[in-house]
């Protein structure tokens, strides 16, 4: 339900994955930072299969333990986690109306500066 209202959103997201303190695996290749990237990336996979569009998402990042929720605990469970960053849509100023009683094809219509001239000397 989430995703399916983020997905009607223009706004662009962000997907970040962390971890807590605790080594992944001893001896392996596979640690935080690989388990915090995959975490991002799995929750970007599952919101897309609820809703979130392809082109909403601009980010899929992994922070391993890098970001703690709780540093005094680093091995503290609710800092294995993901965040989920709705990226601030900037709004275009409108654009002026033209000036009332003017067009753009008078002021620069050379016709009617000659006009304007021929009349001033009668």
């Amino acid at each position: 339900m989430f995703a399916e209202e983020l997905g009607k959103l223009p706004n662009k997201l962000a997907l970040e994955g962390h971890t807590d303190s605790k080594p992944y695996a001893e001896g392996s290749s596979y640690g935080n930072w690989e388990l915090s990237a995959d975490r991002a990336n799995a929750a970007r996979r599952l919101m897309g299969q609820k809703g979130i569009r392809a082109d909403q998402v601009t980010q899929v990042r992994g922070f391993a333990d890098q970001r703690l929720r709780k540093k005094e605990a680093p091995l503290d469970p609710s800092n294995r986690r993901i965040s989920l960053i709705v990226q601030y849509v900037e709004k275009k100023p409108a654009e002026e109306p033209a000036a009332e009683g003017r067009t753009t094809e008078a002021t620069h219509n050379p016709e009617a500066t000659k006009e304007e001239k021929g009349s001033s000397k009668e």
